[in-house]
């Protein structure tokens, strides 16, 4: 009995934007060979040609697949984006096509998480100006305007949008 409706040697993946190389390892160790491989996001073109006998797509955000380049996939089973969002996707012409499309979107939680902890002990530190007056041949000594983390209760509010604000805790 067939574990699958086409041999796996009958099944092409199409992986663009240089997808992780996990995703080829974990198509290889399941069989899969026929796999077409671009570094880089390919234009309208060149993705209609390649889309066209592809059953799945991996991409990133730099590619777009429109309703012009979806009904180009005469084969397309499914669309994974390897990214937070699905905005690069026209999700009413795949849904038209019967095509489901699914992200990852929670594969960057923790990158952000210390990025925003990073970016917060800067602004902290007021480290962005001081950086700024270094360059400018400015070294200011003094530490007014820098706080240390402890003991602030730490937040965004909504009237300070672009900036953290840090205020004692007691």
């Amino acid at each position: 009995m067939a574990k699958v409706s086409l041999e796996k040697d009958k099944i092409k993946f199409l992986l663009v934007e240089g997808v992780h190389q996990k995703a080829l390892d974990s198509l290889r160790a399941a069989g899969y060979t026929n796999i077409e491989f671009h570094k880089g996001a390919l234009d309208t073109e060149q993705l209609k040609e390649s889309i066209r006998d592809a059953h799945f797509i991996g991409l990133r955000s730099r590619t777009h697949l429109t309703a012009e380049v979806l009904a180009a996939a005469e084969k397309l089973v499914a669309i994974g984006c390897f990214c937070i969002g699905t905005n690069q996707v026209d999700l009413k012409a795949a849904a038209k096509r019967g095509v489901p499309v699914f992200n990852a979107p929670f594969s960057n939680t923790r990158s952000v998480a210390e990025l925003v902890i990073g970016e917060l002990l800067l602004l902290l530190r007021g480290i962005p100006e001081a950086n700024a007056k270094a360059h400018r041949g400015v070294w200011n000594k003094l530490a007014a305007g820098s706080y240390e983390a402890r003991g602030k209760k730490i937040g965004h509010h909504w009237l300070w949008p672009h900036r953290y604000a840090a205020w004692d805790s007691g």
